[in-house]
């Protein structure tokens, strides 16, 4: 029973550092959660001797947690306008009709 926890765990495990560098924002939180609690049982299960392997999943996990919970809340979006490209805009609209004219 435990090798099968640890299996899942360490699965889980790996799935969370995978969806916390990709872009998922909280969507990574959930196979972290799921991550947690498999490795809570599992060293629960464990003897006192074992707990190596899941004292260091749970030090993983935490770390993909706090990445997560940072890149989500404390970095901001910003949207700003392209002044130039407006600008570019504008003249091509001009020029296109200044063709339509000269077609006429």
């Amino acid at each position: 029973m435990r090798k099968i926890l640890v299996i899942v765990a360490v699965v889980l495990t790996l799935i969370s550092i995978l969806f916390s560098i990709l872009p998922l924002d909280t969507l990574a939180l959930a196979p972290i959660g799921l991550a947690l609690l498999f490795i809570f049982i599992a060293f629960k299960k464990s003897d006192v001797k074992q707990r190596k392997l899941t004292k260091l999943l749970f030090i993983i996990t935490y770390i993909c947690a706090l990445y997560v919970l940072g890149k989500t809340y404390l970095i901001k979006d910003k949207v700003t306008v392209d002044t130039k490209f407006e600008q570019e805009k504008v003249d091509s609209k001009k020029e296109d009709l200044k063709d339509l004219e000269g077609l006429e």
